[in-house]
């Protein structure tokens, strides 16, 4: 039986060796608030990423998105809490006490003494859902489902765990070195875009690269900016809810969490201007995103001023960054390694600049012995800290995901590359078996059926063929009615040459 008293104030009161300690019901409402908004984050990503892609492969994004935190959710359950978290965890990764959360109910948490253990698990535990889904972004257009849910098992054991231990746990060597990193720029961002980038390479390009085929738009702005409002208003738990109380410095961090993400989308959307002469609200969220990737390490420890600096360097980093991918040929198709490694590699530095003890005791924390200082208060040994946090990272994440790719994909029955005919029809039916939107098209009433791939080829050619007389109709209807009629011939409507029937 788990024994405690309630104080006249209703707080929760427990002995902790010895001593009373009571748990303040304001900071337990907060947290369990900030997991159910870092939890709204987790569909978010899924929108997000639909809207970016094509519509026969909408519905996967968003399908992938709840499978693999729920995967992720029982890794976390199993072991993953355990080997992130447990008192008696190594400079690097922790035993397993814990296992299945054993003794996880009402002692004090490893992030702090303001919070029970399973009030500060269950928080975790989004973000440990969160961080695979991220990264399983990398999969988009060319990976079966089955093999994709069995790594991420073994990528949070194996990757995102250790990353926790050593950044969070007080006994990781990151911790006990002195980085700084409020809520998650190493263990989420930069471990979910570099295992990105290595799925990306692992996987190899998709059907089409190179050709017109994949110079397409988003296929659902809409999607996009639904997606960034369920990032932006759960990145409000996300930062603000890392310092495991609801004070002042819970504030600050929302205040320059918000700041980081305006100015981001702002400088992105701008950068896009100066090409198209266009105000793309994808380009916009964009930025957004990356604006709140690089503002989550620095969260809790910079002022207000400093997030824009955070916003513009963030965003502008990540637009450029875009570009690896044609420079060095890999088909990162949702720019997931630009925006979130680059970004949180960008944030994990910024950190070391313009981190500022005073926003550090907004908490109460003494900062007398340098806690929380950067370059500001001539800390300057900070940005070697950093740079350590954010190599070792690095490091680990690529080369941990690769070994694991490798083994997996070699499993009988465990290859990750769906087939050609796979990729022609799309993810949402080859895969998921069904579709984001019920509407017919030829994918929808035949890709049930056993098809051959020239089949499949020439009825894409046929949709294309269509698509083009439909918009050289409506360019003669909108002629036809903006025009008088003053005896002029109408202009003429260009057909397409008809293909013939390769199968019949």
């Amino acid at each position: 039986m788990v024994e405690f008293n309630y104080t006249d104030s209703n707080d929760i009161q427990i002995m902790s060796d010895g001593e009373p300690l009571v748990y303040n019901l304001g900071n337990i409402a907060w947290i369990l608030t900030s997991t159910m908004l870092v939890c709204l984050m987790i569909p978010g990503v899924g929108f997000f990423y639909s809207g970016l892609l094509r519509r026969k492969n909408a519905l996967s994004m968003i399908a992938m998105s709840m499978m693999v935190m729920a995967v992720a959710s029982f890794e976390w359950f199993f072991w993953g809490f355990s080997l992130s978290f447990s008192e008696g965890a190594s400079r690097f990764i922790g035993d397993l006490k814990h296992f299945g959360l054993m003794h996880v109910d009402m002692q004090v948490s490893m992030g702090g003494d303001k919070l029970p253990q399973l009030v500060y698990c269950i928080y975790q535990m989004m973000f440990a859902a969160l961080t695979p889904v991220i990264a399983c972004g990398a999969f988009a257009d060319r990976a079966r489902i089955g093999p994709m849910l069995i790594f991420v098992f073994c990528w949070c054991t194996i990757v995102y765990n250790p990353l926790a231990c050593w950044t969070w746990n007080s006994n990781g060597w990151s911790y006990v070195m002195g980085g700084l990193d409020y809520a998650g720029g190493t263990p989420v961002h930069i471990s979910s875009g570099t295992a990105a980038l290595v799925i990306s390479l692992y996987l190899g390009r998709r059907r089409g690269y190179g050709t017109a085929e994949l110079a397409y738009r988003p296929h659902n702005a809409t999607y996009v900016v639904l997606g960034t409002v369920f990032l932006w208003i759960g990145w409000f738990g996300f930062n603000g809810g890392s310092g495991i109380g609801a004070n002042l410095r819970a504030a600050q961090a929302i205040m320059v969490t918000h700041i980081a993400a305006c100015v981001g989308g702002l400088t992105w959307m701008l950068w896009d201007y100066r090409l198209e002469r266009k105000w793309s609200i994808v380009g916009f969220c964009s930025g957004a995103i990356s604006g709140l990737v690089a503002i989550t390490p620095a969260s809790g420890f910079v002022g207000t001023p400093s997030s824009l600096v955070f916003g513009v360097v963030g965003a502008t980093v990540c637009n450029f960054a875009t570009g690896l991918k044609g420079l060095l040929g890999y088909d990162d198709a949702l720019d997931i390694f630009a925006a979130h490694a680059i970004g949180g590699i960008t944030g994990n530095i910024l950190t070391a600049l313009f981190a500022d003890n005073r926003v550090t005791s907004f908490d109460g924390t003494d900062v007398s012995d340098g806690d929380g200082s950067g370059w500001i208060n001539h800390h300057y040994i900070q940005l070697g800290y950093q740079l350590a946090d954010s190599c070792s990272g690095f490091g680990w994440s690529f080369v941990l995901t690769f070994i694991l790719l490798f083994i997996i994909d070699h499993i009988p029955g465990c290859k990750f590359r769906s087939d050609e005919r796979d990729e022609v029809i799309g993810m949402d039916i080859s895969q998921v078996g069904e579709e984001a939107y019920a509407m017919p098209h030829y994918n929808h009433l035949e890709a049930h059926q056993p098809v051959e791939l020239e089949t499949l080829q020439h009825h894409e050619m046929e949709e294309k063929q269509n698509i083009s007389v439909s918009n050289a109709t409506s360019q003669q209807a909108s002629f036809s009615e903006a025009t008088p009629d003053i005896g002029l011939p109408s202009p003429p409507i260009v057909m397409p040459v008809q293909v013939p029937n390769s199968t019949a």
